[in-house]
């Protein structure tokens, strides 16, 4: 089974508590099982919080972390990161918006990032070593929290457009669907941790709901 339910010490949020790739994960502790992934998994809190998911973005080449990241934790995550993979990139971004995993959507293949963040789509491009394309979704900037993405597949807010269901198709070079989690809940990325290899989504998600991001994320294929 690639998908399974989770929560987070009780809350089905659970993207809002981790960061996942297809090379490794971050999490704060060992609350979720993260076996579903088959990656490493570096666990560190993120701004002395447990929302690792909320401050932090990536995918297999680098992450992004906001500025409000501790020494400590930066020095942690860097270092375990090192271990897993040398090259891969680590971006401290010096920018007033600190919420990057609510503002950036990305796979291996594209990043696309809020408009908020303009000005820094070159630095985030080198990073992520992938194409930075500024757009919004459902008219607002904060995309990484309307979408989630893969390597595999996507899925979009169910209040997603049909243009900018073809914007992430053509950008991100995977397809994917529209839907909810957690019962309805338009926020997909607050409720689903997923690479390649599974996910985790949150546990008032309802059986039609798994089905819908079993097949936008892939996982039929197989």
């Amino acid at each position: 089974m690639k998908l399974s339910k989770a929560d987070f010490h009780g809350d089905p949020n659970v993207g809002l508590y981790g960061f996942v790739t297809d090379i490794f994960a971050i999490i704060p502790d060992n609350n979720m099982d993260f076996s579903t992934f088959n990656v490493p998994v570096i666990h560190s809190t993120a701004a002395q919080t447990d929302l690792v998911g909320l401050f932090i973005c990536g995918n297999s080449n680098g992450i992004i972390i906001p500025r409000i990241i501790t020494e400590r934790e930066e020095k942690q995550i860097t270092s375990d990161i090192k271990k897993i993979k040398k090259d891969i990139n680590i971006l401290k971004l010096d920018a007033k918006e600190t919420c990057l995993g609510n503002l950036i959507l990305c796979n291996d293949n594209a990043a696309i990032i809020s408009p908020a963040l303009k000005k820094y789509a070159k630095k985030i491009s080198n990073c992520l070593k992938v194409p930075a394309v500024t757009g919004k979704l459902l008219d607002l900037e904060i995309v990484g929290s309307l979408c989630v993405a893969t390597n595999r597949g996507f899925l979009l807010s169910i209040n997603g457009t049909d243009e900018e269901f073809k914007f992430l198709k053509k950008n991100l070079k995977v397809t994917g669907d529209i839907g909810t989690v957690n019962f309805s809940g338009t926020f997909t990325k607050s409720g689903i941790l997923a690479n390649s290899h599974g996910a985790l989504i949150g546990k008032l998600t309802t059986g039609p709901e798994i089905a819908r991001i079993e097949e936008a994320l892939g996982f039929l294929e197989d």
